[in-house]
């Protein structure tokens, strides 16, 4: 599950991580007040206004209707209204949304932490997460923040850096002490990173966070280490256990379709095909999607109806296919095992005469717990479906329905 910005920011603070401050609002009327009291709580008087949306680059990207970019900093309250309605409400597009503008229901109004003193500010970047070739989690971090990361790791890769925790021992001072080194800080700066990279850690570890990526981490000019940004993925495994953190689920910035599907108990993902698959079990939908290409096909979806794939659970994976404009064609490829056949046969039967006239070509196999009488039944219902037995006849068919 993906976290907005302030969010994760929020779950830093409570690990005793040093963020750059905020106030989050969601009408421009509100924008003062929050500027006000974020001004009482850190003496800031510039702000920096932040599109809230689920998507990197902000800075870069640019909201359709204002032509204001996702990040601006305003000069005085006075400024601030302004360069709010430039951001609130539009639809910003960025090079991490796929070329389709996301809405910008919320912004995060910061504190200015680029202030002067007596050295310069710095940027670095880090990111925790886990190497699953390794099987560790693994601190990422450059003295190269602010920046596109993957270009950076593109043209000087030497610059990245990465420390494997034992999960037996932890994170070590040693390691903690090592990133500031290659940081380049000495003194107070590295006594404050030490500390930062042991709470990012432990946010990290205690949230059951897939990722955490700050970028920039900012060594201010005198010498405190602060998270500007947070970009923070959270397993949706492990959420039954942080019910505060899942209530953070924001659904309007997911896909509709899997949003619906997920609400019904379905594992759905949509993709850029144009052949709905029906099945039941990961592992045999992964099998499917590879026949779907192999026939010159591509999968619009992944589908799992799980191990009790009865009449009304098979209705409801129709019409969130069906969402897809793109489908040419269904193929439903089920296993019986716990699942029987014939109780997903008579769930195509009910839903197919519950659409009257099917828009596409339904491809079913059924194979396992009684797919004699699954066949036998779809058979029977006189409905223009496809039956077959063998998964490579499911593929010649999708190949013919699609020439």
């Amino acid at each position: 599950m993906n976290l907005h910005e302030y969010q994760g920011k929020s779950i830093l603070k409570s690990f005793g991580v040093s963020i750059q401050e905020g106030r989050v609002v969601d009408k421009v009327e509100d924008a003062v007040a929050a500027a006000k009291e974020l001004t009482a709580e850190t003496g800031t008087e510039w702000y920096v206004v932040k599109a809230q949306i689920h998507a990197g680059g902000r800075g870069k990207g640019t909201v359709e209707e204002t032509g204001s970019h996702g990040v601006v900093l305003a000069k005085g309250i006075d400024k601030l209204e302004e360069t709010v309605k430039g951001i609130l409400g539009g639809h910003l597009e960025t090079a991490q949304t796929n070329g389709v503008a996301k809405k910008v229901n919320k912004v995060l109004i910061a504190q200015d932490v680029y202030y002067p003193g007596a050295s310069e500010p710095s940027e670095f970047y880090m990111s925790v997460l886990l190497d699953r070739e390794k099987g560790r989690n693994t601190i990422v971090y450059s003295t190269e923040g602010g920046m596109d990361i993957e270009a950076v790791a593109e043209n000087t890769p030497e610059l990245i850096h990465s420390e494997e925790i034992n999960p037996k021992v932890g994170l070590q001072g040693f390691q903690a002490r090592k990133i500031a080194f290659n940081l380049g800080l000495s003194g107070q700066a590295m006594k404050q990173m030490t500390k930062f990279v042991f709470a990012l850690y432990a946010a990290y570890e205690g949230c059951d966070a897939s990722m955490f990526e700050i970028n920039p981490v900012l060594k201010t000019s005198d010498d405190k280490i602060i998270a500007v940004d947070a970009k923070v993925t959270l397993d949706g495994n492990a959420l039954y256990r942080h019910p505060d953190y899942a209530a953070m689920r924001d659904k309007s910035e997911e896909d509709p379709t899997e949003v619906e599907a997920d609400e019904v108990g379905l594992n759905f993902v949509k993709l850029d095909g144009n052949v709905g698959c029906m099945v039941n079990g990961a592992g045999l939908a992964m099998a499917t999607m590879d026949i779907i290409k192999l026939s010159g096909g591509n999968p619009a979806n992944f589908l799992d109806v799980g191990g009790t794939a009865d009449a009304e659970r098979v209705e409801k994976a129709f019409n969130i296919i069906l969402k897809d404009k793109n489908v040419k064609a269904i193929l439903i490829n089920i296993f019986g095992g716990i699942v029987r056949c014939d109780r997903v046969a008579q769930g195509v039967v009910d839903a197919y005469q519950k659409f009257g006239t099917f828009p596409v070509p339904l491809i079913v196999r059924l194979q396992g717990t009684n797919a004699k009488e699954a066949k036998a039944l779809i058979e029977a219902s006189g409905l223009d479906v496809i039956s077959v037995t063998l998964l490579q006849e499911a593929a010649d068919k999708v190949k013919e329905v699609l020439a």
